[in-house]
């Protein structure tokens, strides 16, 4: 079976994690790394990843996400933030940034795309942009559990949380951000029960459409 594949197969939502088994350094430099390289709409990376390393603020917001045990037991936790609007300024520093990493002259040549940016921010209000922002961080979501998934670390995917407690606590609503996804990592305690069940999902046969 594909290497991939066989990860994915094992892997699940964990409930109950290892508190004494901890991700190292690098292996969480790599977690970053991949969030860092996730796909967004016209590469404008509309978001900011939040690791809290601090036990006190994590038990925190562990009291504004239903009490659940994966918040503070986990290894780590990473918030994916979406930002709350997207202006001129957005799409200007990542021009300059496209300019700087591929040692373009100028901006000349990208006059086209920096104005097709523009359009599509500004036909939208921006409650809409929000929302549109918030759905790529379901992205970064997806490529952070295939890449832990892939390492042998165990992931917990969170939406059940208070992001207006947690915008507060983390000081995000000054940054325009806001808290949308919560992903516990670590690695799965024995006690877990979960651990053990077969994987529940549909066969290719019945979610594949082929035209």
């Amino acid at each position: 079976m594909n290497s991939i594949i066989k990860a994915l197969e094992t892997r699940y939502a964990t409930k109950k994690f290892d508190t004494n088994k901890k991700l190292s350094p690098a292996d969480m430099d790599i977690l970053l790394e991949a969030l860092r390289l996730t796909p967004s709409s016209f590469g404008l990376q509309p978001w900011k990843f939040i690791q809290v390393t601090t036990p006190e603020v994590r038990t925190e917001l562990q009291a504004n996400s239903r009490g659940q045990a994966q918040i503070t037991e986990a290894s780590d936790l990473i918030i994916i933030a979406a930002k709350t609007n997207l202006q001129e300024n957005d799409v200007e520093e990542y021009i300059q940034d496209i300019i700087t990493t591929r040692a373009i002259g100028n901006a000349e040549g990208l006059a086209g795309y920096k104005k097709m940016m523009l359009d599509t921010i500004g036909a939208r209000t921006p409650e809409q942009i929000k929302w549109w922002n918030q759905k790529q961080a379901y992205i970064a979501m997806g490529v952070l559990l295939t890449v832990c998934a892939s390492m042998g670390i165990d992931a917990c995917p969170m939406e059940g949380f208070d992001a207006s407690k947690y915008d507060e606590i983390l000081w995000l609503d000054k940054l325009e951000l806001t808290a949308t996804l919560v992903i516990p990592v670590g690695y799965r305690s024995s006690e877990d029960k979960d651990a053990s069940m077969a994987k529940v999902r549909f066969s290719v046969e019945k979610l594949v459409i082929k035209k």
